[in-house]
């Protein structure tokens, strides 16, 4: 792991990779050739949370997916970016187009082809379950697995460094 320590309070984007972060990275092919992905619950109502909150949300992915393409409507996911060899240039028209610097962004990923957003954003974040050379170069790694709920620990982590996490028990 490197020696940055993430400052959530002063993120306002956060890109995800798909496969691997948002999923547990499996994919099922059924006969007639459709694929089945298994999305977290808790990680769509999480994504609500954060973009109600004004955290900008993009989601970069390698594959090109009518499913992904599905779930982000259905979540309100404005910034998608499917079929992406090389990440950068997404991660770069996202930034762009919700004019936020780099600095104020995170990318959370599990792969190789990720670890170029690691460079450019200012929070890299890896799941456990990461390439090892994934996981050496994040500035932050969630204790939730690919599919496992890695949106909602982030969500709860980002809103309260921004102090609107408004779900603790009161005494």
């Amino acid at each position: 792991m490197t020696t940055r320590t993430p400052d959530f309070a002063s993120l306002r984007a956060i890109s995800f990779d798909v496969d691997g972060v948002l999923t547990d990275g499996g994919i099922t092919y059924l006969d007639d050739g459709r694929e089945l992905k298994t999305f977290n619950v808790q990680d769509g109502a999480a994504t609500k949370m954060l973009l109600e909150a004004g955290v900008h949300i993009a989601w970069i992915t390698g594959r090109d997916s009518p499913i992904v393409t599905r779930r982000a409507q259905e979540l309100g996911i404005r910034h998608l970016y499917l079929g992406q060899s090389d990440k950068r240039g997404a991660f770069a028209d996202f930034l762009q187009r919700t004019s936020i610097g780099a600095a104020d962004a995170a990318h959370v990923g599990d792969d190789l082809p990720d670890l170029d957003l690691f460079k450019s954003a200012g929070i890299g974040i890896a799941v456990p379950n990461a390439h090892p050379s994934v996981l050496a170069q994040a500035d932050h790694i969630t204790r939730s697995a690919g599919g496992q709920g890695v949106v909602r620990e982030l969500a709860e982590t980002i809103l309260r460094a921004h102090h609107l996490w408004r779900w603790d028990r009161s005494k």
